[in-house]
C-alpha cells in the first residue's frame, strides 16, 4: 500500500518503520519542505521517501501527526480528501501558552480533525500510545501491544485494521470517532495511556 504522512516527527517516524518494514512505501511530509527530510527517509530505506504535504495526503493511508496547534495548518495543506483514509494520531495538547489540554466542547478531537479534512475518512490511532510503546517492534514474548482505533467509515476502520495487524499491533475497535474517541481521548478517556498486550 501507498502511505504518507503529514509530519515527520517521533510518531510519524515510528509508524513509518514498522510500514516499511511490511513493505509498504511511506512518503513521510513535513511543514519544512522535504529537503529536510533526505536524513530520516535514508535511515528508513529505500521504501521511503521525502514529498511536499500535498504529495503525502495523495496516498491511499495517510497519518496525521503533527502538534495539536498545527492541525489546521496542515491540513489545509491539501486540497482534496476524495474519501482517501486519514488516521489521526493527535492529542488535543499544546504547548502554547496556554499550554496543556485544549477543551474543545462536546467535540472529540478526531471530529475537529474530520472538520479541517472534509472527505476524509478519518480513524483515530496511536494516540492512546506513548511513543516508547510504538516504535519497538509491538510483537513480544508475552504478546502483541494493544492499538485502540475508532471510527466511523467501517471499510475504512476494516483497512486500517488489516494494516495495523500486519505490522504487528493488536488492534481493538473501540467504536466510532464520538463514543470511541471520548473513550480514548487525552484528559480522561479511560483508554488514553492504557499500555497492554493481548495474549494470542
Amino acid at each position: 500500500m501507498h502511505i504518507g504522512t503529514i509530519g515527520a516527527g517521533t510518531i510519524a517516524r515510528a509508524v513509518a518503520a514498522h510500514l516499511v518494514a511490511a513493505g509498504h512505501r511511506v512518503v513521510l511530509s513535513n511543514s519544512r519542505g522535504p529537503e529536510t527530510l533526505s536524513d530520516t527517509v535514508s535511515r528508513l530505506g529505500p521504501l521511503a521517501t521525502a514529498g511536499t504535504v500535498a504529495e503525502a495526503a495523495a496516498a491511499e493511508m495517510v497519518f496525521l501527526a503533527v502538534p495539536w496547534q498545527h492541525v489546521p495548518a496542515a491540513l489545509a495543506a491539501v486540497p482534496a480528501w476524495d474519501g482517501r483514509i486519514l488516521v489521526d494520531t493527535t492529542n488535543q495538547l499544546t504547548a502554547a501558552p496556554p499550554a496543556g489540554y485544549v477543551d474543545l466542547g462536546p467535540d472529540t478531537g478526531s471530529e475537529f480533525v474530520a472538520r479541517h479534512a472534509p472527505g476524509a475518512r478519518v480513524v483515530k490511532a496511536f494516540n492512546t500510545l506513548f511513543a516508547r510503546y510504538i516504535a519497538p517492534d509491538p510483537r513480544h514474548a508475552e504478546g502483541r501491544q494493544l492499538l485502540f482505533y475508532a471510527g466511523d467509515d467501517a471499510a475504512a476502520k476494516a483497512t486500517f485494521r488489516t494494516v495495523a495487524d500486519e505490522i504487528g499491533f493488536a488492534p481493538v475497535d473501540a467504536g466510532p470517532l464520538r463514543e470511541g474517541g471520548r473513550l480514548m481521548q487525552v484528559g480522561g478517556g479511560p483508554l488514553s495511556a492504557l499500555h497492554a498486550l493481548k495474549q494470542d
